[in-house]
């Protein structure tokens, strides 16, 4: 089997699925060097950006460079054709010697590059996913999809309120319920607090020092923040990237901006910062009222949790995030947010149509 010096494969991977990673390893195989490149429209909702990072964590070992490509597909325009390879040249101005394509238009690509044309499972047998099926059914097709390609999708749900207003014990709850869907769902993630994980460390090294210290001994500082904020997100990423279609959080990175008001006092822009760096799809805030406090020894502000609500409604509001608010005895909050996520699900991933092509 001919072997290339240097081969390219292209494409607008929106999103990257298992035919596309199937093309690149089989192109990598066959030749010296490798490079893929990532072509995004401005009409597309995945970003540029965001294609080449997934494309370079799941190919370390080839060159992945993107551009903006603009121009519809007819195959039977020349004229269309040559716009094309105005932006594939601009991006790869090296030789090429081998395309690598699933493509009928393989041919045409190899003859305007100077390079041969290598066709690879034009009918999808092995893979039997594409580009239009993930954007129509992401669920469908989750198994086809790599851990960041995964975790960029996840429609992730944040369980938050108050102190002991039961933020754990209804996303924990929530993640049963859809694990016992099977299939896909059977993987759904839950993310616990790292916050209080926190806590509980801050507490053991100052009874390591002082064994009769208690939690109200325990003091923050704004430093403590960030590194709650930066470990829950990287937390919340791991769970996503190996999870279904949704993820469960106990709390998140934008409730550790209103726990350092608790706290601390005032806010961190920091933190803050950090809390902007995620996507999330949905809050559901627990309210205080008809749940009784419980002292587990990490608390110490029941009389605090009428404010707390009032901070994390306002803060929600404000921001602009999706929100809904859980009342009632546990089952009634339970229904109520499994119908909000199933809602959160039915309106679908929402992709932008790409640019029209003729083929």
């Amino acid at each position: 089997m001919k072997r290339y010096e240097h081969g390219l494969v292209l494409g607008k991977f929106y999103p990257p699925h298992a035919g596309h990673h199937h093309l690149v390893r089989t192109a990598q195989d066959r030749c010296e060097r490798l490079t893929v490149l990532v072509c995004a429209a401005s009409v597309e909702s995945v970003p540029l950006a965001d294609r080449v990072a997934w494309m370079r964590e799941i190919h370390p070992d080839v060159t992945v460079v993107g551009a903006v490509d603009d121009t519809h597909m007819d195959v039977h325009d020349p004229a269309v054709w040559d716009a094309h390879m105005a932006v594939f040249r601009a991006a790869v101005p090296e030789r090429v010697d081998a395309v690598f394509t699933s493509e009928a238009y393989g041919e045409e690509l190899g003859r305007r590059f100077g390079a041969a044309s290598v066709l690879v499972d034009p009918d999808r047998t092995l893979f039997p996913v594409s580009g239009t099926a993930v954007r129509k059914d992401p669920v469908g097709c989750w198994d086809f999809l790599q851990p960041p390609v995964r975790a960029g999708l996840a429609r992730r749900v944040v369980v938050l309120g108050a102190e002991s207003t039961g933020t754990t014990t209804l996303a924990r709850a929530l993640a049963a319920h859809y694990r016992a869907r099977g299939g896909v769902w059977a993987r759904t993630g839950y993310v616990a607090e790292y916050g209080r994980e926190y806590s509980e460390d801050k507490l053991a090294d100052l009874r390591g020092r002082w064994p009769g210290a208690a939690w109200e001994d325990v003091t923050f500082t704004t430093f403590d923040f960030p590194l709650i904020a930066k470990t829950q997100n990287g937390r919340e990423e791991a769970a996503a990237r190996a999870g279904s279609p949704v993820l469960f959080c106990d709390t998140d990175s934008f409730a550790t901006t209103v726990w350092h008001e608790r706290y601390v006092g005032g806010r961190n822009p920091l933190v803050e910062e950090i809390a902007d760096r995620v996507d999330h799809h949905l809050w559901l805030l627990t309210d205080h009222e008809g749940v009784a406090f419980e002292d587990d020894g990490l608390r110490d502000g029941e009389e605090l949790r009428p404010w707390m609500t009032d901070r994390f409604r306002a803060e929600l509001t404000c921001t602009g995030r999706r929100f809904i608010e859980m009342t009632g005895p546990p089952e009634a909050r339970l229904a109520a947010a499994v119908a909000a996520v199933d809602e959160l699900l039915a309106t679908g991933w929402d992709f932008a149509a790409p640019l029209p092509e003729k083929r």
